[in-house]
């Protein structure tokens, strides 16, 4: 348990106890974050572990790096949770808390008609799959979206899951913000709350919120993919002659006027404006001709090295970076410096900067 996090009397939820019963990636990210918000979160598992306690990336010796990250923060019980005896002694660790958070649905020990006998006011959250109470995970809810379909190389005819378990994260915080809004109901009015939060619908509800769905809906065309290219403003990848790639956006008409003085395009750009009769101070049209402007600016990229273009944009107000592996990030100065990560001292893991400690 780090002190740092869950023993602060000042923090927002400070004197909240919250049972987690869960595996994977949006709940426990869920429990973790109220846990640094303050909350004292016990997470409960089976004796043994859960299906996640040797997810990968493991240490040498095999203890999961994986779940270690996502578990900072919280108490741990184990429990035979297949005995009556078991069952009987969460469902009291539950009740006392007055909060459940879960991901294992179709347990009727733990259902909220269950629990709330036990303690009328409790606060029950639950995470599924799908509305319609079918299973999911991140990547099979992903895949039914759309999303892998728009993701990847232009030129490409087969789907590209992301990597990053996007829904899952955003998933979790929205666990941790309706336990949140629940604890504010229940201490205005002294009711409860029984909470479903399906993980199809919080893409669903991101994909419509972003217009991926609603395009379809009033136009009646989809997105296409478009690889790195930014939909709808000027955004591209270049590489350096030393062959390290750049990620740019030039969102506003300051942001475009830079690049084109930067990369000393601006003649040129003007050039192209007057050809093709379009107007570079509206982000569409540069979105329009962006493979004509990429073809202007590529020039000057593949004749500086990263450093001198690092210099170089630096002193504008273009949106910039460098790409990086996870391994030039771990010992990047500027990761190693930031205040959001301190050394952590895990048991069986070994020292590390964990975020979100303080």
């Amino acid at each position: 348990m780090a002190e740092s996090v869950t023993q602060d009397p000042t923090r927002p939820l400070a004197g909240v106890r919250i049972v987690e019963i869960s595996s994977f990636v949006a709940v426990p990210l869920a429990g973790m974050t109220l846990a640094q918000l303050g909350a004292e979160v016990v997470r409960v598992d089976p004796i043994g572990g859960a299906a996640d306690y040797h997810r990968w990336p493991l240490t040498d010796g095999g203890d999961s790096i994986y779940w270690a990250g996502l578990n900072k923060g919280k108490r741990s019980v184990a429990a035979d949770m297949r005995s009556p005896e078991g069952q009987q002694l969460v469902q009291r660790l539950i009740a006392e808390a007055g909060v459940l958070i879960t991901n294992v649905a179709g347990r009727q020990w733990h259902s909220y008609d269950v629990l709330a006998r036990l303690r009328p006011d409790l606060i029950h959250v639950e995470v599924s799959g799908r509305a319609d109470g079918g299973t999911g995970v991140d990547y099979t809810v992903n895949a039914g979206l759309g999303f892998p379909m728009v993701t990847g190389p232009a030129q490409l005819c087969t789907p590209v899951n992301h990597v990053l378990p996007a829904w899952d994260v955003s998933c979790g915080l929205y666990v941790a913000l309706a336990v949140s809004a629940a604890l504010r109901h229940r201490d205005t009015t002294g009711e409860g709350a029984r909470i479903s939060i399906p993980l199809e619908n919080v893409a669903l509800a991101t994909a419509g919120n972003l217009g991926f769905l609603t395009e379809v809906m009033i136009n009646g065309t989809g997105r296409e993919r478009l690889g790195n290219t930014l939909y709808g403003t000027y955004g591209q990848n270049f590489t350096s002659s030393d062959g390290v790639g750049f990620m740019l956006v030039a969102l506003t008409g300051r942001h475009f006027r830079d690049l084109t003085e930067v990369t000393g395009t601006t003649k040129a750009v003007a050039a192209l404006a007057e050809a093709f009769g379009a107007d570079f101070t509206d982000e569409g049209q540069r979105f329009t001709h962006r493979d004509a402007l990429t073809g202007l600016f590529t020039l000057w990229f593949s004749e500086h090295t990263a450093e001198e273009i690092s210099a170089a944009l630096s002193g504008t107000s273009v949106l910039w970076e460098r790409y990086r592996s996870f391994a030039e990030v771990a010992v990047n100065e500027r990761v190693v410096a930031n205040p959001l990560f301190t050394p952590l001292e895990q048991p069986r893991i070994g020292t590390y900067l964990a975020p979100g400690l303080r």
